[in-house]
């Protein structure tokens, strides 16, 4: 099945650019509240839940700014990609997610990462 892209867009009002930076780009970061666990080897991460792993290779990355992934089992041109931005209205801080999911697993996808983000802001106080 074809994939298509979606949009997310998370406000998190208490939320600095260099901490939410840290959470979305680095392994320990990630461990906080995406994954279990997460090894980074080269550019190569590999994220653990329980008894499961995936891998997924860091594809682009701008400091400060946007970290993207592929994961290692998914063709191109899917990705999931992490963004940071600034309201221009409210000056809050937000986090745009882009992700890809085929028809049948579209609100699946937005329910996990809406879980993931909630835990995202529950553990770090943003």
């Amino acid at each position: 099945m074809v994939k298509e892209p979606f949009q997310l867009e998370y406000v998190l009002k208490k939320a600095s650019s260099h901490l939410l930076w840290n959470l979305i780009s680095t392994p320990s970061g990630l461990a906080e509240w995406f994954a279990d666990d997460v090894d980074e080897r080269n550019g190569l991460f590999t994220f653990h839940w329980d008894d499961s792993s995936l891998k997924a290779v860091r594809i682009a990355k701008n400091n400060g700014t946007y970290v993207k992934f592929r994961w290692c089992d998914e063709a191109e041109p899917y990705f999931f990609e992490l963004r940071i931005e600034q309201s221009d209205i409210t000056g809050d801080t937000v986090l745009r997610i882009t992700d890809y999911a085929d028809s049948a697993e579209r609100n699946s996808s937005i329910e996990l990462w809406n879980t993931q983000v909630d835990i995202l802001s529950r553990r770090t106080g943003l």
